[in-house]
């Protein structure tokens, strides 16, 4: 039996990964054993170190986090008719899910174990095990906000992508992973996307589909925004980044749409923690921030939600996209794996330089470390 090395989280609030032998992981019924070969870095990764005090509460440390993971599949369980050994594969990793809360199911090891509904065969050559990690988190962080009946309630994407609707979404924070998802699927499902992003990120934006994008720096930028939109059918917006759901609601007050509501992906969480009472204030930011934005939007006639992954997971909305659309879509070319790779270095031993790294912020990036 192989050995298997994993990068652990070594208690709540350590801003340190430990590196030891782990448990060898089973395939369980429906579920993978692949052996990682590249794995990519997400903020809710460098969020659970330094507030696992108020987030993921349920986890037991030591613990193997991450989420986006590619690589070999080496053993099938039982009900696993989909995928067999020796393909080449991505997927979500949820040990961090309450349902779950599983180490084994942790992306930050040598082999980890993969759901089959929320794993996808890479069925083209020309991707490589870098640009597939990006999918994972990312596109079903879209899906959900998109498609979701809670959130936006969207038709579902499709390859060919669908004839247009004559309807529009707006994408705040385009050029994140989620965006960069965001956008493409939106298109495949037959909507106009109206996004924001950098200046010097539009033309990857306009290459993803979208129909417009503003600098979401610029002073004008709502109403730049209100003035396009004024006459389309709008359905709603995508929420990513700091500021950004506020930003969404002064654009959805001011437009005619058929559905005012804002799926909000990023949590209002402080820069810097308190240094006093860190959880209560913390906390105490979070539902008065929360109270005031639905208040605004209740008295506007906008209605917004934080977006979870879960519902979409038992709605079976995301075994559609992993398991019938992205291959396909992946193997024509349709949708690509955006924004580019930057690969942090080779080994579990860089993990935490990666975390690190995107702590500090990027700019169209997704942070990659290779196996």
């Amino acid at each position: 039996m192989p050995t298997n090395r994993a990068a652990f989280q070594p208690k709540r609030k350590a801003n340190f990964l430990q590196l030891r032998d782990a448990p060898y992981p089973v395939a369980g019924e429906n579920q993978l054993v692949v052996r990682t070969a590249a794995i990519a870095i997400n903020p809710i990764d460098h969020l659970i170190q330094s507030r696992g005090d108020i987030m993921f509460t349920h986890i037991k440390y030591p613990f193997v986090l991450g989420m986006d993971v590619s690589g070999e599949v080496v053993s099938v369980g039982n009900g696993v008719t989909r995928i067999r050994p020796g393909d080449r594969v991505f997927g979500l990793c949820r040990s961090t899910s309450a349902a779950v809360n599983d180490s084994a199911q942790g992306a930050f090891q040598s082999y980890t174990v993969l759901q089959e509904d929320l794993a996808s065969i890479i069925t083209s050559s020309e991707i490589s095990y870098p640009e597939a990690s990006v999918f994972p988190l990312a596109i079903l962080t879209a899906s959900s906000a998109l498609f979701d009946k809670s959130q936006l309630g969207l038709q579902l994407p499709s390859q060919p992508a669908r004839p247009f609707s004559g309807k529009a979404v707006i994408i705040w924070g385009g050029s994140s992973s989620v965006g960069c998802c965001a956008i493409q699927l939106a298109v495949a499902a037959g909507y106009e996307v109206y996004t924001t992003a950098s200046a010097h990120n539009h033309p990857l934006m306009r290459k993803l589909g979208a129909t417009q994008a503003w600098d979401y720096r610029d002073a004008a930028v709502v109403k730049f925004m209100v003035n396009e939109l004024t006459g389309k059918n709008l359905v709603g917006a995508v929420s990513i980044g700091k500021g950004a759901a506020e930003k969404c609601l002064e654009v959805l007050v001011k437009c005619k749409a058929e559905r005012k509501h804002v799926a909000m992906t990023t949590f209002p969480v402080p820069d810097e923690e308190p240094g006093f009472l860190p959880v209560f204030q913390i906390m105490a930011s979070f539902v008065a921030w929360t109270a005031a934005y639905k208040l605004r939007g209740l008295v506007n006639g906008v209605s917004s939600a934080f977006v979870d992954i879960e519902p979409t997971i038992h709605s079976g909305i995301s075994k559609y996209i992993f398991t019938e659309y992205l291959p396909k879509a992946l193997e024509s070319g349709s949708i690509i794996s955006a924004p580019e790779v930057q690969i942090v270095g080779e080994g579990l031993d860089k993990i935490q330089e990666a975390v690190d790294t995107l702590r500090r912020g990027v700019s169209a990036k997704k942070l990659i470390i290779t196996l």
